[in-house]
């Protein structure tokens, strides 16, 4: 048999074959990350460590630091610390931030 003929049968079927492996591997990454973004939305908000951010406030206060003025990348009219810490990926730092500003001020940005 000739093998450019073998070539050009061959060739049909280990694209289709590689097209179908790939539709099952993106369906399944869809799946996951579906599955993934479900059980995100599903855990309770929580921030790790309450206690050191008070803590981080109070020295903050004593030593009259002002904290940041600008607000955070992202931040939008009627966000609470809460609300930017769930939206911005947990954004430890800028929730400590927040929280700092409301103390402080007694307002948000």
């Amino acid at each position: 048999m000739n093998t450019s003929i073998l070539r050009t049968a061959l060739f049909p079927l280990l694209l289709i074959s590689a097209a179908t492996s790939f539709a099952d591997t993106a369906s399944d990454r869809a799946e996951m990350q579906k599955k993934l973004n479900q059980e995100t939305m599903d855990k309770p908000f929580a921030v790790e460590d309450v206690a050191k951010i008070d803590t981080y406030i109070a020295d903050a206060m004593k030593k009259n630091l002002q904290p940041k003025k600008v607000a955070p990348n992202g931040w939008q009219s009627g966000y609470t610390c809460d609300s930017y810490y769930q939206t911005y990926t947990y954004n430890y730092n800028g929730y400590r931030d927040c929280m700092y500003y409301h103390r402080y001020y007694g307002r948000y940005w």
